[in-house]
């Protein structure tokens, strides 16, 4: 009579099972449409038809963030700002934070994404017990008895999957990829305003220096004044007190020219901790500021603010909390665990992978929650809460935006002007200061309208050198505002990298262009 394996009355079972577990697996699949929750829509914002402080030709555009914004500030021709831009580029600490963040937040898509397919996992074990004191036979026919010993081997796999059927996982694999976009997007944002700041305070350091060689040239004219009134004085033909006003005027220049490097050494130190270097070895030479703002194009800031990361960051955080109003909503169903385990068990070791060794077990569970004490309505209710916060967050990052580039036109525009007027007011305090000089020389006038117009030519020539460093430092907030760059040709060539950035360099990535296009939908 041939051998039958002890297990061989149920094999006949086996395609029915396989078939009914198919079913269920048809079935799953199925009903993984039927995803629960919201779907997401872009949170409507109040958009301006037209900017109030823009010249005539700009225009509002939709906030997004789909390309790198590039070596935005070689627009400046500034070889030293260049420099300082790539070393920060290279070694801002701040932006290795958020470079980091982002490959955790990518890491979170796929740990996400494993959650679509099934669990499968091994094992073997060996084990050996015995019972009571008796005999010590190690015979599998002593098994049960009194003082027998045990030996038992298995190898097994096991695979277990529970299928999307409520949308769970989608929605957990789309809130963790707006979470990726939201994190690329903080990543250009901390790039571009580490960049920002970098260069606005570059050029509030050099404004410094224009008014360091100011106040330079100011004490050498109070020294050349003093010694006019000494010898003035030596020959009687002035008094005392026109000496000692001299000598105080020139004492005050030269403290005010020794104040002028406490703030200097201020913006050098900042400037140091954004190229990652400590302060004290770092330095940049004087270079007085000569330079003026580069012109804006008029077809740019449409463009430019669609770039804006802030904005685009905001909107993917939105995007993830409503996925989360549906990944809460999904517990209210039930879920379906298929799962399935097959292997060898024997007593004995060189039986173990023989056909009478095998097992396996193959079934579908079906849990729900029947009472939680309302806290999965709790939960969905924080859910929704967190994404009506997002969404407010997201709203007043745009008017904030708005608010950023009204305040930086309105800055660069009353500048240009008020630096037009100033150059007169220099112009006119200088011509005055030289009249008076001469009439002082003829002794027609007192000193003291000496001193009044050497201090109105100083006023005048230090608020001119003020501005030139304002409307520098709003040209870069401008630059900002509008989310970096200028070149249009070059925002129509680029199409984001499909590289993480780094610390080191690159733009916001794939997952900011993806975040661009879903808030441009």
């Amino acid at each position: 009579m041939p051998y039958r394996p002890a297990f061989s009355a149920s094999t006949s079972a086996l395609p029915r099972r396989l078939s009914a577990t198919a079913l269920a697996a048809m079935f799953s699949m199925f009903v993984a449409g039927c995803a629960v929750g919201p779907d997401y829509q872009r949170p409507a914002t109040a958009i301006p038809a037209s900017y109030k402080e823009a010249p005539e030709g700009w225009k509002v555009a939709q906030p997004a963030d789909q390309a790198d914004r590039g070596t935005w500030w070689s627009v400046y021709n500034d070889p030293r700002l260049d420099e300082l831009e790539t070393r920060l580029n290279q070694s801002n600490q701040s932006i290795a934070q958020f470079a980091a963040a982002y490959r955790q937040a990518r890491a979170l898509v796929g740990e996400a994404r494993a959650a679509y397919f099934p669990t499968i996992g091994a094992s073997a074990s060996a084990s050996r017990s015995g019972t009571g004191s008796g005999n010590r036979s190690t015979s599998s026919s002593s098994l049960g008895q009194t003082g027998a010993i045990n030996n038992q081997f298995s190898l097994a796999l096991d695979a277990t999957w529970e299928p999307d059927l409520w949308g769970s996982v989608s929605r957990t694999v789309a809130s963790q990829k707006a979470g990726q976009e939201g994190a690329a997007a903080d990543l250009a944002n901390a790039r571009l305003s580490a960049q920002a700041t970098l260069a606005q305070s570059y050029f509030q350091l050099r404004s410094l220096d224009a008014q360091q060689r100011l106040l330079d040239d100011t004490v050498a004219a109070y020294e050349q004044s003093l010694k006019l009134t000494q010898n003035q004085y030596a020959q009687g033909i002035v008094a005392r007190s026109d000496v000692i006003q001299a000598q105080t005027q020139l004492q005050s220049a030269q403290a005010s020219a020794i104040d002028n490097g406490v703030a200097r050494a201020q913006y050098e130190h900042a400037i140091a901790v954004l190229v990652g270097e400590p302060a004290s070895a770092f330095s940049i030479p004087q270079i007085p500021l000569d330079a003026t703002p580069p012109t804006v194009p008029v077809q740019m800031p449409s463009a430019i603010l669609e770039r804006r990361p802030d904005i685009a960051s905001a909107e993917r955080k939105a995007a993830a909390a409503n996925e989360q109003i549906g990944i809460e909503m999904a517990a209210y169903f039930p879920s379906l665990t298929l799962s399935a385990q097959g292997g060898f068990e024997s007593s004995v070791l060189s039986q173990l992978l023989r056909a009478p060794s095998r097992f396996w077990t193959l079934g579908p569970t079906i849990a729900a929650t029947i009472f939680d004490g309302g806290l999965r309505a709790a939960r969905t209710e924080a859910a929704r809460a967190a994404y009506d916060q997002n969404v407010a967050t997201y709203r007043q990052t745009v008017l904030t935006a708005f608010q950023d580039v009204e305040d930086n036109l309105a800055s660069l525009r009353i500048l240009e002007k008020e630096i037009v007027v100033q150059q007169q007011a220099v112009e006119s305090a200088q011509q005055a200061l030289a009249i008076i000089n001469n009439q002082y020389k003829a002794g027609t006038v007192a000193y003291i309208s000496v001193l009044t117009a050497q201090t109105t030519a100083f006023t005048a020539q230090q608020k001119l050198a003020s501005i030139a460093g304002q409307r520098m430092v709003s040209s870069v907030g401008l630059v900002k505002a509008l989310g970096g760059g200028w070149d249009v040709a070059q925002m129509d060539r680029e199409t984001g990298g499909v590289e993480a950035p780094t610390a080191a360099s690159g733009a916001a990535g794939a997952s900011a262009a993806s975040a661009a296009q879903t808030a441009s939908r």
